[in-house]
């Protein structure tokens, strides 16, 4: 999977975007997850009503099992596919054996 970053885009057209964290491209709809600054996850859920343009507090995270809305710093905020990467990259994307 080809993610768009943020040295992709000339900075006019950066400032036309939402983008996480890591710089991939923020779309209405995505799953994603909301980390503190000590990098704790603090929410997950749903990207609905960012606006281009706004980099911070752009958007808000609709929780459905908590029937919650939090508002979004797109700076706090990781795609859950890349989240998923990680954990394959360190090796932890498969639940251990059990009893």
């Amino acid at each position: 999977m080809q993610t768009s970053t943020l040295a992709s885009f000339s900075p006019n057209e950066r400032k036309c975007l939402v983008h996480y964290r890591n710089g991939r491209e923020a779309k209405n709809g995505d799953e994603l997850v909301q980390l503190n600054d000590k990098g704790q996850i603090t929410d997950v859920g749903v990207l609905i009503r960012a606006v281009p343009g706004n980099d911070y507090c752009n958007g808000i995270i609709a929780n459905d099992r908590s029937k919650s809305f939090v508002g979004a710093c797109m700076c706090d905020c990781l795609h859950v596919d890349d989240v998923a990467t990680i954990l394959t990259e360190k090796g932890l994307e498969k639940r251990l054996p059990g009893k």
